[in-house]
């Protein structure tokens, strides 16, 4: 994985229209419509959806035992009787292994987004209405987390706190609330500026209900795009952690652990080694594709 893939770098945030109020539902309504007239969102949408309903159902979609293996059937080829997949390489069912590493997989995804969204989104938000020392304060704290590449922070945390779901889900969450709360607080900054938001504040509404009503409508779109964006990115992060040792540990089933175990047969059955690193590329791009289609849709500059 290059440095590249590594950076948090988000898809340009719609601008907000300065002569537009808030979203109405007749806004929401344009932008649904605007998503099923998008092939490629509506794709890769339903790739999404196969790839959660195979890894939510994975005792549906197959029987057999994720974590029983046979000496006799190690690293069998793609098309082996009674396993399609072939197996790995102590002779479990990869098909199996792959339906049963997503659930942690798009557990680690989208976990630490959410919960860097929750703190990072309120944060960004109090930092760029307040603005002033607070606003400065939370940015230059920010600011220092940007001092390290992405993955370096993540490794650095999960080396403190050592290996595990729990600890690769916490050190993810930390790595993308800055991100987070810079985005946030540049559109609550550009929303703050709003002729309808100074006449709410000028009428004597409080801070609360000015930010619920009036500040929110504008900024949660742009967020949320981005924080869509970011869920590809904890993907590879995470399957890049449990590759390294440092997230899911043995015999639990997770594509970069798989990916990890795999990788010294890569040499005798190619194709069945690259299985998991080709599940990580899917996913992480139908996400990313799919925060694209999410941006375009809400940007009204680019739909007039």
């Amino acid at each position: 994985m290059s440095d590249a893939t590594m950076d948090i770098a988000g898809p340009t945030l719609p601008k907000i229209d300065q002569q537009k109020l808030a979203p109405s539902p007749g806004y929401w309504k344009s932008v649904g419509q605007r998503l099923l007239r998008d092939p490629v969102t509506i794709a890769v949408t339903c790739i999404i959806l196969t790839i959660l309903f195979i890894t939510i159902g994975a005792p549906l979609v197959t029987s057999a035992d994720p974590f029983q293996g046979s000496v006799l059937m190690r690293l069998k080829p793609i098309g082996t009787p009674g396993h399609g997949l072939g197996t790995d390489e102590t002779g479990r069912d990869l098909w199996t292994r792959l339906c049963y590493g997503g659930r942690l997989s798009l557990l680690a995804g989208v976990l630490p987004v959410t919960f860097a969204l929750a703190i990072g989104g309120s944060l960004g938000v109090l930092a760029g209405y307040a603005g002033g020392l607070v606003g400065t304060l939370i940015m230059r704290v920010m600011d220092v987390f940007y001092a390290f590449p992405s993955i370096l922070l993540a490794i650095a945390i999960c080396g403190m706190l050592g290996n595990g779901l729990t600890n690769s889900i916490l050190a993810l969450s930390i790595v993308f609330i800055p991100p987070l709360v810079r985005v946030s607080e540049t559109v609550t900054t550009q929303a703050r500026q709003l002729d309808f938001v100074e006449a709410a504040r000028a009428s004597g509404t409080t801070t609360f209900q000015v930010i619920r009503h009036h500040v929110l409508a504008n900024v949660l779109g742009p967020i949320l795009v981005y924080a869509t964006s970011l869920i590809s990115v904890s993907i590879i992060l995470s399957a890049g952690l449990s590759f390294l040792g440092l997230g899911v540990t043995p015999p639990t089933p997770e594509w970069g652990l798989m990916l990890n175990s795999l990788r010294q047969a890569i040499y005798v059955q190619p194709y069945v080694a690259a299985l998991p690193g080709l599940m990580i590329f899917i996913t992480s791009m139908s996400f990313n594709l799919m925060s694209d289609g999410f941006r375009s849709a809400m940007d009204v500059r680019l739909n007039k």
